[in-house]
């Protein structure tokens, strides 16, 4: 996992509220047995519109996905987040996210902003009448910004996902950080238990 400060860029506006993680990412794709190519299986199905958002010109390159309310619900599959981030986005927007797929988004590096629906709503529409609008999302100041339309917002993140997201720190990169203890305490065990090496 990559460490992540700030994501800065253009955005895509997917008006659609109650996105399950099927449409996400459609159950075909989890057939798979590598971790790679997610990407062409995101929103697969509505990408087949030639007017789908993500289809449209102005939004080739966006980091950032703005999603209605109730974001990633469904089922847990990781893959969801896998396809966003493989496709190019490092950020998801929404007012509600599904908390499964939220704690998703934690373990694997893809930043989940939590906004009001107020806010949710003018970043929207901001982004539907100027696809060329930058918004910047700070990590280390829990911030998100679109200055062009005066929004300076803070979002919910835990001190623990602060940590993960600035270090770049997965659940293995967490227990690896107390590499040192664990091999202290493995030579302290009995030789008739089970041992790791």
């Amino acid at each position: 996992m990559e460490p992540v400060h700030i994501v800065q860029g253009t955005a895509v506006p997917l008006d659609r509220s109650d996105v399950d993680t099927d449409q996400i990412i459609p159950s075909d794709w989890l057939k798979r047995v590598e971790r790679t190519g997610f990407d062409k299986g995101l929103f697969s199905e509505w990408r087949d519109d030639p007017e789908f958002v993500m289809n449209r010109d102005e939004h080739l390159g966006a980091s950032i996905l703005i999603g209605g309310p109730n974001f990633g619900t469904g089922s847990s599959r990781e893959h969801a987040v896998w396809a966003i981030q493989q496709y190019g986005f490092a950020a998801v927007v929404s007012s509600r996210f599904g908390p499964i797929f939220k704690n998703n988004c934690t373990k694997n590096g893809l930043v989940a902003v939590e906004v009001t629906p107020e806010i949710g709503d003018q970043l929207m529409a901001a982004v539907q009448a100027d696809p060329t609008l930058e918004l910047t999302i700070d990590v280390e100041r829990r911030t998100l910004e679109a200055p062009a339309i005066g929004v300076d917002v803070s979002f919910e993140l835990s001190d623990a996902v602060q940590h993960r997201f600035l270090n770049g720190l997965d659940d293995i990169g967490l227990t690896m950080q107390h590499d040192d203890a664990i091999g202290s305490f493995e030579t302290t065990r009995p030789g008739f238990k089970p041992a790791t090496a």
